[in-house]
């Protein structure tokens, strides 16, 4: 299970493309995003190199993770 701290999102349709991108890595990955305190929480078996990347690479910042 992997926390993010993610800047920028504001709305559904940032839940919905962050939760994308992390499950175009892990299909089978749940996501979690709390739009009020910008967290993600994601359970997946995928690195979480690979996980911030695909977040990054959906338009937003990753300003910290951690491995729960």
């Amino acid at each position: 299970m992997y926390e993010l701290k993610v800047e920028g999102m504001s709305c559904g349709h940032c839940v919905s493309a962050v939760t994308k991108s992390v499950q175009a890595v892990d299909a089978g990955a749940k996501v979690e995003v709390d739009l009020p305190t910008q967290m993600v929480l994601v359970n997946s078996s995928a690195s979480l190199e690979n996980i911030k990347a695909a977040v990054v690479d959906a338009g937003y910042d990753v300003l910290a993770s951690t491995e729960r």
